[in-house]
This record gives C-alpha cells, sequence and structure tokens, in this order.
C-alpha cells in the first residue's frame, strides 16, 4: 500500500477541475464540522459522568467564564 503525502494529495486536487476542487472543499469543511461535533459530545458525556461519579464538581458559571477569558 502506497503512502500518500500532502504534497501528492495536493498535486492530485489540483488536477480537479475548479467545480470539483470547490465541492472537495465543502466536503472537508462539513466532515471537519462533524468531527468537532462528535468530539465536543464525547468530552461533555465524559464531563457528565465525572460530575455523576464525584470526579468533577459543580462550579459558578461566572468563575469558568471569568477562566475562559484568561486563556484567550
Amino acid at each position: 500500500m502506497s503512502t500518500l503525502t500532502l504534497d501528492r494529495v495536493l498535486t492530485e486536487v489540483e488536477a480537479l477541475s475548479p467545480d470539483e476542487q470547490g465541492m472537495l472543499e465543502e466536503l472537508l469543511r462539513h466532515r471537519r464540522v462533524e468531527v468537532w461535533r462528535q468530539e465536543t459530545a464525547d468530552s461533555a458525556k465524559q464531563a457528565v459522568k465525572g460530575l455523576r461519579d464525584g470526579k468533577l464538581k459543580a462550579q459558578p458559571v461566572e468563575d469558568i467564564i471569568t477562566r475562559l477569558r484568561k486563556v484567550r
């Protein structure tokens, strides 16, 4: 089995018509969004389980927002 490289993929994509390139771009974007949604849902499920199992404690939303603003 041959290994795909980014350079090879880009070369192949450049051979597609502009319409096909646009469709590919849209498909990739949608797939990435779906992966992000699934990862977010999985993280939320783990957090809820941790809270129910007593491994996490509830916190005031204001504290969470303050911490998130500091990360930026």
